[in-house]
C-alpha cells in the first residue's frame, strides 16, 4: 500500500460494485457521506464473520455519525446474500468478483500460509470523507476492537 495515490489526504479510487439484494454502489453516489470501505478475504469464515458482525453491531452509531459501511470481498452477490441472512448482517456487502476495486485499493496481495504462497485480499479498511478523500487507512487489520476504532475516526471527522 505504498503507492502514492493511496495516501491519507488523497482522492479515493472510484468504484462501482454490485451489492447484496441486487443493488449497485458507486463512490459518486455516496458523495456527501463518510464511507467506511472494509475489505475482507471471504464470506462465512471466522475472522470475516466476526468483523462483519462488529460493524453490524455498531451500525446505528455509524449511521448517526453520517457514515455508510460497506464490506467488500471477491465473493458473489449470491454468497453475500447468504452470509447476510445467516448472521443478520445489516450493512451493505459489495461483490468485487473481478478484483478491480481490490487492486485499485492495493489490497490484492501475495499472502503466505503454512509455507504456501498465493494471492488474496489483505484485510484493510478505508475511511473516505464526504468529498471522496481518504481520511484514514488501516492496512493489515486485526479484527478485535477494529470496528470501534473506525467508529472513533468517523466521529472525529
Amino acid at each position: 500500500m505504498s503507492s502514492n495515490e493511496l495516501a491519507e489526504g488523497n482522492k479515493a479510487p472510484a468504484f462501482s460494485l454490485p451489492t447484496d439484494g441486487d443493488g449497485t454502489v458507486t463512490l459518486a453516489d455516496l458523495k456527501g457521506s463518510a464511507v467506511v470501505l472494509y475489505f475482507y478475504p471471504k464470506d462465512d469464515t471466522p475472522g470475516c464473520t466476526k468483523e462483519a458482525m462488529a460493524f453490524t453491531r455498531l451500525l446505528e452509531e455509524f449511521t448517526e455519525a453520517g457514515a455508510k459501511v460497506i464490506g467488500v470481498s471477491k465473493d458473489t452477490v449470491a454468497k453475500h446474500d447468504k452470509f447476510k441472512d445467516k448472521y443478520a448482517l445489516e450493512h451493505m456487502l459489495a461483490a468485487d468478483v473481478e478484483g478491480k476495486t481490490c487492486e485499485d485499493f492495493g489490497v490484492w496481495v501475495e499472502k503466505k500460509n503454512y509455507g504456501r504462497t498465493y494471492m488474496g485480499i489483505m484485510r484493510a479498511t478505508f475511511l473516505i470523507d464526504g468529498k471522496g478523500v481518504l481520511a484514514k487507512i488501516w492496512p493489515k487489520v486485526k479484527v478485535d476492537g477494529h470496528a470501534e476504532e473506525v467508529l472513533e475516526a468517523v466521529e472525529a471527522l
